[in-house]
């Protein structure tokens, strides 16, 4: 997203998109219903524990380790193998996130860097920093043409300075965004999916709308599906009002489906409870 001569305030540009206004109004609702469960008033450290396990398996999912939600409970070894390391990353991630939303608004580069860091979880060069000229980038679900290392930085720059700005769009807007336009930069060498994926999460976590992360949109967007999920992308990076009008319906779709899977969670524990 370029913001280039672009309005003092670009995301609430983008709040006024055809169709925008009606999937945050659903999105709101979708949330209110789940905040206004009554399990949530005894129970909502389970149901948050719950979500980020069932969020970190959906992040995983859309980056090559599809695995099976009891498949996830049971394993303690994640670094078996190049996707135990993918699920391993994505546990280690949502994990993270709440720790980070104090520090986001002042410096949101500071937490991607730390979350590429915690991703990775090795010393190498690369880690914790954008990617330099020439440096590959291992992120084989996502086929989109690569900015080179010069334009990713600035736009990465840009981003940031949207943040700390502060804007009066919607949260879903701002975390679409901020999801879309690093999936798109790829500014790291590894792990970029997730990376994007957990700072969508600290957005709507951060805002207001989802404080207690029980709708976790990671579960949305690996039921939706890899296809859709790309599908959608490329209208993000068109650029185009329709393009970025359907991206972030699409983010809101999976916020919903996240606040649906809370939802049974909540049920299930009621039945359990009587």
């Amino acid at each position: 997203m370029s913001t280039t001569g672009a309005a003092a305030d670009p995301l609430a540009a983008l709040g006024s998109l055809p169709g925008v206004t009606d999937s945050v109004e659903s999105v709101r609702k979708a949330v209110d219903r789940v905040y206004g469960h009554r399990i949530m008033r005894r129970r909502s450290n389970e149901i948050t524990s719950e979500a980020a396990l069932r969020g970190a398996r959906g992040s995983a999912a859309l980056s090559g380790a599809d695995w099976a939600l009891e498949e996830v409970r049971r394993r303690t070894d994640f670094g078996a193998d190049a996707e135990a390391r993918v699920m391993g990353a994505a546990l280690r991630l949502t994990a993270e996130a709440g720790q980070l939303l104090s520090i986001w608004r002042q410096s949101p580069l500071r937490v991607l860097a730390r979350l590429h860091l915690v991703a990775a979880a090795d010393n190498s060069d690369e880690v914790g920093r954008p990617r330099h000229t020439g440096e590959p980038v291992d992120e084989p679900l996502v086929e989109l043409p690569l900015p080179e290392a010069k334009e990713m930085s600035g736009r990465l720059d840009g981003l940031a300075e949207l943040i700390i700005a502060g804007s009066s769009a919607p949260a879903l807007v701002t975390a679409a965004v901020v999801h879309g336009e690093l999936l798109a930069l790829r500014p790291f060498t590894s792990y970029n999916g997730l990376v994007a994926r957990t700072a969508e999460r600290i957005v709507l976590i951060g805002s207001g709308l989802d404080p207690k992360a029980i709708c976790p949109a990671e579960v949305g967007y690996a039921e939706l599906g890899r296809a859709a999920y790309l599908a959608a992308l490329d209208g993000y990076v068109s650029g185009t009002p329709e393009g970025m009008a359907a991206w972030i319906a699409h983010c809101g779709k999976a916020v919903e489906l996240g606040a649906r899977e809370s939802t049974a969670v909540c049920e299930a524990l009621q039945r359990g409870a009587a």
